[in-house]
C-alpha cells in the first residue's frame, strides 16, 4: 500500500482513479467496497482521499473497521467513516489544573436551596413566603406588577 502517495492525493484526488501507483493497490475488502461505492458519486475521489488520509493517523486496521461499520449501516460517505473513527479514538487524558493559593476560597459559601424553592411556591396566584417586599407587593396587589 503506497501510503507515501497520500499527501499527493490530497492535492490531486483524481490521481486515485487514474494514477499508475493506485491501479494495483491492494486495499482491505471494506475499504475497497467503500471506494467502489464512492467512485460512482461526484466528489467521491475527494471523499476516498479523506478516508485514506485517516490511515496515516489512525492506522489501516482502524480505518478498515470504520469502513466495515459504515457499510453495515448502509452508508459509505467519508463524513460517516471519519465520525466512526473519531468516536473510537481514546480520549486524551484530562488536564490537571492546580488552583493557585491566591484564588482558593478562604470561606466556602453554603448553599441554601430553600430560598429558591420559596420563590416557586404560590398560593392563589400570590407568592408565599415570610418575607414582604413592601412597594412591590403593593404594586402586585393593584395589578400593575
Amino acid at each position: 500500500m503506497p501510503l507515501h502517495y497520500i499527501p499527493v492525493l490530497a492535492r490531486k484526488p483524481g490521481a486515485l482513479r487514474n494514477g499508475a501507483p493506485f491501479r494495483e493497490w491492494e486495499l482491505p475488502v471494506p475499504i475497497r467496497r467503500v471506494w467502489r461505492k464512492l467512485e460512482r458519486q461526484p466528489g467521491g475521489d475527494r471523499q476516498m482521499v479523506d478516508i485514506l488520509s485517516a490511515v496515516l493517523t489512525d492506522g489501516i486496521d482502524a480505518v478498515e473497521a470504520a469502513c466495515a461499520e459504515a457499510l453495515s449501516h448502509n452508508v459509505h460517505s467519508a463524513g460517516v467513516v471519519l465520525n466512526i473513527l473519531a468516536r473510537h479514538r481514546e480520549p486524551p487524558p484530562p488536564l490537571t489544573i492546580t488552583t493557585p493559593d491566591a484564588l482558593k476560597l478562604a470561606c466556602e459559601p453554603i448553599a441554601d436551596c430553600n430560598r429558591y424553592d420559596s420563590l416557586r411556591r404560590t398560593q392563589n396566584g400570590k407568592i408565599r413566603g415570610n418575607r414582604r417586599d413592601g412597594k412591590a407587593e403593593a404594586l402586585r396587589n393593584e395589578g400593575r406588577l
